[in-house]
């Protein structure tokens, strides 16, 4: 019973991931009119950028609450996926619309 509980919540946390991943497309292409094929390679950036600034956290600061640690994580994440995608718009997207 407990392998399926926790293939459940491991099914669920995946189907919520594809799923953010699908609007995001669905947001987009219903934006701009174009489908971003580095949507997925936004994502990886974004989910290494935490990775990296989890593991400078514990490596450097053993007594950062966990709370904080996911907060600055997602702030990094965010602010690093934000200048990524701002520099594909104005790479590749403006000069293809004109």
């Amino acid at each position: 019973m407990q392998y399926f509980i926790q293939q459940l919540i491991n099914g669920l946390t995946l189907g919520s991931i594809y799923g953010l991943i699908a609007i995001g497309y669905t947001m987009v292409y219903g934006i701009i009119g174009m489908i971003n094929f580095a949507h997925g390679d936004i994502f990886m950036v974004g989910a290494f950028a935490a990775l990296v600034v989890f593991l400078i956290l514990g490596a450097m600061f053993y007594s950062v609450p966990v709370v904080l640690a996911l907060l600055i994580m997602m702030i990094v994440a965010m602010l690093l996926t934000s200048l990524y995608n701002w520099t594909i718009e104005k790479v590749a997207y403006r000069p293809l619309r004109g």
